[in-house]
């Protein structure tokens, strides 16, 4: 049931007053923590499970199409959810509310490091939280994959991509790309083989047409996001600082504004495989190329990231923050801090809308293609191994305060080619592990619902580790 009372049809979008979407994705904006498995498990769980605003299918077909772009994943599929319930503004809404909340707290908590240099505290803070956010990630998992694997073929994909991911290290956007091209080499060769009374009962519809309009509507759009996303760098490339350093303030290697949109902007064309995908090389540029963080900041940057809502890729707004604090050319340190955090955000996250608004009209005119949804329903069996990888990497972190990866097969100069992650079992922590076995109690059998599990778990953390600063 919708919530006007109406059934759903399987491919629906149900009509939601704008008041009531502003009210849910902000919710989500506030609780979605756990990286993009633990926020790709609460936007299912609320906007298909709860409110049943859009079908399985319509959720899955847009993070098929979400799990094939550059950038945080999980902000353009509250994007394209939202655009698909109201449109560009509605795009807009499910956007920028899901990384909101997380941008504003990484900004308090970049304030607080630039100025006190110390993040002690933060696990007190969210050790519960993260403990139960690992059941809803599993509880979302075990949904995903009994709805996501209807034939033997999606098992064999699932697991196939679980373990190029978790053994070879693949990159997934690679993994997913093949599972969706296996999909549609399958249905072409069934085609091929079938009956010929069968094959014309199944025969595909045609694809839209490649019409002028067709084409110079999703360019058009194309364009002006694009140039909606680097207006920042005519405002940033020629601030003025005092008379003396003016020449070098107008140059990008030094008037430290320019070169991190610049920087971060190439960032978000390649940032395949969510941020740790790109953490390294970001380390090694902003500390070895521009100096604008010490050896050791960026995993400091990245606990912050890790305890706060939205993307894990707000770790690269705290690099912003430091680099704009740090070099703030004629503003005061924390104004600067605050302009550099500010670009690095806008930078990464306004080409979400970019490749959501131009893409997301043609990739529905190719939902009921057969060809198409083969190869997407493979993706989809895929991108359940590969939230798989996530869930398991995310439970082995929360659960175990040291993991390693052993070298399974390796070849010369003991280079692995085939390894695991493998906790230190003496440092598991027996604290969490009973908060995530509680919450997993109160989410499956005594069906409490995930606020209140997320709330009562954040206390239980806070109490224990509080009492453990205290002793």
């Amino acid at each position: 049931m919708g919530v006007d009372g109406a059934v759903m049809a399987d491919d629906s979008v149900t009509s939601v007053p704008f008041g009531e979407a502003v009210r849910v994705w902000a919710r989500i904006g506030v609780l979605s923590f756990g990286g993009p498995a633990g926020q790709i498990a609460l936007m299912h769980r609320t906007i298909v499970d709860e409110k049943r605003w859009i079908s399985e299918d319509r959720f899955l077909h847009a993070l098929n199409y979400c799990m094939l772009l550059p950038g945080p994943e999980a902000q353009q599929l509250a994007t394209y959810i939202g655009w698909l319930m109201h449109g560009v503004r509605g795009g807009i809404l499910a956007g920028l509310l899901f990384v909101l909340p997380g941008f504003v707290v990484m900004l308090g908590l970049s304030t607080l490091y630039a100025v006190f240099q110390e993040t002690a505290w933060l696990p007190a803070l969210f050790f519960g939280l993260k403990a139960a956010v690992l059941a809803v990630v599993v509880e979302a998992l075990l949904r995903l994959a009994r709805r996501a694997l209807k034939t033997r073929l999606h098992y064999y994909v699932a697991a196939a991509s679980f373990l190029a991911l978790f053994l070879l290290n693949a990159p997934f956007p690679i993994v997913v790309i093949l599972a969706g091209l296996t999909g549609f080499a399958l249905h072409r060769y069934a085609r091929r083989h079938a009956p010929a009374d069968e094959a014309q009962a199944k025969a595909p519809r045609r694809l839209p047409a490649f019409t002028t309009h067709a084409v110079a509507r999703p360019l058009l759009v194309l364009v002006f996001w694009i140039l909606v996303w680097q207006a920042p760098l005519l405002l940033v490339r020629n601030l003025h600082a005092p008379s003396d350093l003016i020449a070098e303030a107008l140059s990008g290697e030094t008037n430290v504004f320019g070169a991190l949109f610049i920087f971060f902007s190439k960032m978000a064309v390649i940032t395949f495989g969510g941020a740790y995908a790109v953490l390294t090389y970001v380390a090694q540029v902003a500390v070895g190329h521009y100096a604008w963080l010490q050896p050791g900041e960026m995993l400091d940057g990245l606990a912050l990231a890790e305890t706060t809502p939205g993307p894990l890729v707000l770790v690269l707004c705290f690099v912003g923050f430091l680099a704009g604090f740090r070099n703030p050319l004629f503003m005061a340190p924390l104004m600067g801090g605050a302009l550099g955090a500010t670009l690095v955000a806008w930078a990464t996250f306004v080409p979400s809308f970019v490749w959501i608004f131009a893409g997301a009209p043609y990739i529905e005119k190719l939902r009921d293609n057969a060809g198409l949804s083969a190869a997407l329903s493979a993706i989809t069996a895929a991108v359940v191994g590969v939230i798989l990888n996530l869930s398991l990497w995310f439970a082995l972190h929360v659960l175990f305060a040291e993991v390693g990866r052993v070298a399974l097969l390796s070849r010369g100069a003991g280079l692995p080619i085939v390894s695991l992650a493998w906790p230190q079992w003496a440092t598991i922590d027996i604290a969490a592990l009973l908060i995530f076995a509680t919450a997993s109690f109160l989410l499956f059998y005594a069906k409490v619902g995930m606020v209140r599990v997320l709330a009562l778990s954040a206390a239980a953390g806070l109490a224990i580790k509080g009492a453990e600063l205290l002793l």
